[in-house]
């Protein structure tokens, strides 16, 4: 185990679970980080689990699920959500929901998505939904962890492992974020290692 204060930030930066300030500034502007709608947001985790299978070098699988609450789930079957024990013997996920994605947000050159906006990270889905579960498999483990508006309820948790590994992001927008709210036919095929299933 080591110091967690050592850990490399490659996309967040291991030192902190939560930035409630970052959270803060998306809610405030939730016209602008909202914009594109739930659309956007399903978009957002999608390059993101592009990203993930990609590491990995394998084309990925994605399952995009409407839920009748208005909720959306995105299942994947990539390596999982970066986890790890720090030097108390804590299991840390990295903080991708709660925190600032360093290389992207407010970024000039962000890449777009194919929604033609911004891409800006994952905590933009979580400060704009009222709910959200990010559940995730790895060869060591599993966990899930429940957020409002990017706050974590409780601490993370360790679920039943399912034998396989990847991540389930389950979450229901702010009821300002409106159109538009589905994935259109190209949005199917524009993540180069990901094939993208609607349901």
């Amino acid at each position: 185990m080591t110091e967690r204060a050592t850990w490399t930030v490659t996309t967040h930066d291991w030192s902190a679970d939560l930035d409630r300030e970052h959270l803060a500034a998306i809610r405030a502007r939730a016209d602008v980080y909202g914009a594109g709608g739930r659309r956007h947001l399903i978009l957002e985790v999608l390059a993101y689990a592009d990203e993930e299978a990609a590491s990995i070098g394998r084309t990925g699988r994605a399952v995009v699920t409407a839920l009748p609450d208005g909720s959306v789930s995105v299942a994947d079957d990539g390596r999982g959500t970066d986890t790890r024990v720090d030097e108390h013997g804590h299991v840390v996920r990295k903080p991708v929901m709660a925190t600032k994605d360093v290389r992207f947000f407010d970024a000039a050159d962000a890449p777009t998505l194919p929604d033609g906006l911004p891409r800006r990270g994952m905590s933009t889905v979580a400060a704009l939904s009222e709910v959200l579960v990010h559940e995730n498999h790895r060869a060591t483990g599993a966990w899930s962890q429940t957020y409002r508006h990017g706050i974590p309820d409780g601490a993370l948790h360790g679920v039943p492992e399912r034998g396989t590994s990847g991540t389930t992001v389950t979450f229901r927008p702010d009821p300002v974020i409106g159109e538009p709210t589905e994935l259109v036919g190209s949005d199917l095929v524009a993540f180069p290692w990901l094939v993208v299933e609607l349901r």
